[in-house]
């Protein structure tokens, strides 16, 4: 009798335990709470690195979640990335890595959850796979319990849909939006007033509940993120002038000389304080808009069908036909990662002391897929200003302004400097490494007394012994595909998945 009861405690034990652990948020190290049955009421199944703050950390918009049922959200895929190829070579933009452990993919995600926007769709169309795996491993709201049964994450490839051309894959950032059109009238949105149009390829931390609250404030058609910018840097940017009440009244793109000076404006309407409106008397669009949402779908399916590209076509298009197209200002940092060298730069900055943007916020954190790796191992090793992630090993080398990535492998006698190594999708047991050099192989890593500077190693790449890749004859634009090497704006790139032999020069 004892040993039935005894049996009978152990089973309910068992199946309370299990449905409490389903409905916990999954962390790479789950956090012993002192209420496993209140924590199970409160959370859905959402996967967070193990940074992440204690899930009842406050929320950065008090109204976040009570807005979040008349708010949508739309990531775009962005297109081929041709210029942060070749790292775009088997990936979307969204999903390059970044920061050594995150992908492009997770600024905006993350920024859209901690918002308490919940329902957010994302657009697809150049080599996808891997970003579509990462979503799904990373974002999964449960069915939604988590935001009272309304939130999703929906990936939306590009499909072929008839146009003056024939077939036609998504035409700009517009159309992409235009071919998806039909879902802003679907029953599950029958709430939502107003769509946050975002890129999958800018560094940045933003509330777009605030973004939100002041498009309704204002009670304009579409409201555009607004960066204040100094003059030396203003020619690169498509500029906007205002009115006395932060009105958007002219565009220009990327304008130099004469028609640069008659973009400046009084920044202080938007709340720069003098000193700083006198040194950024420019405002840069950021490529990240909030519409009504009757307003989008009317701009798109009958006002403007023939334009396809939002930032160039409808939105000045929009506001020369009369709609209220105002300025809302972002005065924080805010990268655009949409090139070689923008992306390095970045990702080097992120090592320094103090760095322009953190990955970590207790309040606004970066979430991104868990992995369940050992933390890194460094043994007899010169570090410094240096990010070294999950499960890499080095092994008495010398590691200085770099980034070092997943399950990376840096051998001893390594000098590296200025380089981003992404890191490695798997592991080589020291028995297939010996077995892989027995041969005349290379493993997977860089290889011992092997120097690097001013280079990006992608992921599962195999460097040799005894390489020097500094470009020290200061190449700007090589492609050499078939030896996995390309340079672009001096950088080097070894590319994924390329072998490096034992004493390459490059």
């Amino acid at each position: 009798g004892a040993k039935r009861t005894r049996r009978r405690s152990i089973r309910t034990m068992s199946t309370a335990s299990t449905t409490m652990m389903t409905s916990r948020v999954r962390c790479d190290a789950l956090r012993a709470q002192s209420s496993r049955r209140s924590v199970a009421k409160k959370h859905a199944s959402v996967r967070c690195q193990a940074n992440t703050p204690p899930i009842d950390a406050p929320t950065r918009s008090s109204s976040a979640i009570a807005n979040s049922k008349s708010v949508a959200a739309v990531i775009l895929g962005g297109g081929a990335g041709t210029r942060l190829y070749p790292l775009t070579k088997s990936r979307a933009k969204p999903a390059v890595p970044i920061g050594g452990a995150y992908r492009l993919i997770d600024v905006p995600m993350s920024n859209c959850l901690n918002s308490g926007i919940s329902k957010v769709y994302i657009l697809t169309q150049f080599n996808s796979a891997s970003l579509n795996r990462h979503l799904a491993r990373t974002y999964n709201f449960g069915n939604g319990i988590m935001y009272g049964g309304n939130g999703f994450v929906e990936v939306l490839a590009a499909t072929q849909t008839p146009g003056q051309g024939g077939k036609e894959w998504f035409q700009g950032t517009a159309d992409a939006v235009r071919q998806y059109c039909w879902l802003f009238n679907d029953v599950k949105n029958k709430d939502v007033e107003d769509v946050v149009i975002l890129s999958g390829d800018h560094l940045y931390r933003m509330d777009y509940m605030k973004f939100v609250e002041a498009h309704r404030e204002s009670d304009a058609d579409i409201s555009i993120g607004a960066l204040p910018v100094e003059e030396d840097r203003a020619s690169d940017f498509g500029l906007m002038k205002i009115d006395a009440t932060g009105r958007i009244t002219e565009f220009s793109e990327k304008p130099k000389g004469d028609k640069l000076q008659s973009m400046k404006v009084d920044t202080t309407v938007l709340g720069l304080s003098p000193g700083e409106a006198k040194a950024k008397p420019f405002i840069a669009s950021m490529g990240i808009y909030v519409f009504k949402k009757k307003m989008l779908v009317k701009f798109l399916d009958k006002d403007y069908p023939q334009d396809n590209d939002f930032g160039g076509e409808i939105i000045p298009q929009a506001a020369q036909d009369g709609a209220k197209v105002q300025a809302y200002l972002f005065n924080d940092y805010w990268e655009d990662i949409g090139t070689i060298k923008s992306f390095f730069e970045a990702n080097l900055n992120l090592a320094k002391d103090p760095p322009n943007f953190e990955f970590y916020n207790a309040e606004a954190p970066i979430y991104t897929s868990p992995r369940f790796l050992p933390p890194a191992k460094i043994e007899r090793c010169h570090v410094k200003d240096a990010i070294i992630s999950h499960g890499a090993s080095l092994s008495d080398c010398s590691v200085e302004d770099a980034i070092v990535g997943l399950r990376s492998r840096v051998e001893k006698g390594c000098k590296i400097k200025k380089t981003m190594i992404i890191g490695a999708d798997y592991y080589e047991s020291e028995e297939k490494r010996k077995a892989i050099i027995a041969s005349g192989g290379v493993p997977v890593g860089i290889g011992e007394n092997t120097i690097i500077e001013n280079a990006i190693i992608d992921k599962n790449a195999r460097v040799g012994k005894n390489c020097v890749i500094t470009n020290k004859d200061n190449i700007e634009d090589l492609q050499d595909e078939e030896r996995g090497i390309f340079i672009r704006s001096g950088i080097v790139t070894i590319l994924r998945n390329s072998t490096i032999p034992d004493g390459t020069v490059i």
